[in-house]
């Protein structure tokens, strides 16, 4: 990857993923060519935290219709970040 900014894509603000931010485990779509040492790399730099483990899955495209035709939704790679107990809280919902 060239820049660190290109590995993480968006966070992943889902009913599941809040509840792991109470464990201080955040989740992001991130590039599909990252491996976990990118992802960690990127994390501790953009938001300035200390990163524990990273667990990777790569999610397969749905098939979806219309009308007639048919297609598939992109793939994607997510990534739940798990950060250190020291380490301070990203808020995904500042104003």
């Amino acid at each position: 990857m060239k820049d660190l900014r290109d590995v993480i894509k968006r966070p992943v603000i889902t009913e599941h993923s809040a509840d792991l931010m109470a464990e201080k485990k955040y989740t992001f779509e991130v590039s599909p060519k990252a491996n976990k040492t990118e992802i960690k790399d990127a994390v501790e730099t953009i938001f300035g935290v200390k990163v524990e483990k990273v667990n990777t899955m790569n999610q397969k495209g749905k098939f979806k219709r219309m009308g007639r035709y048919g297609g598939y939704r992109p793939n994607r790679k997510k990534a739940v970040v798990q950060l250190t107990a020291d380490s301070k809280e990203l808020d995904f919902f500042e104003a």
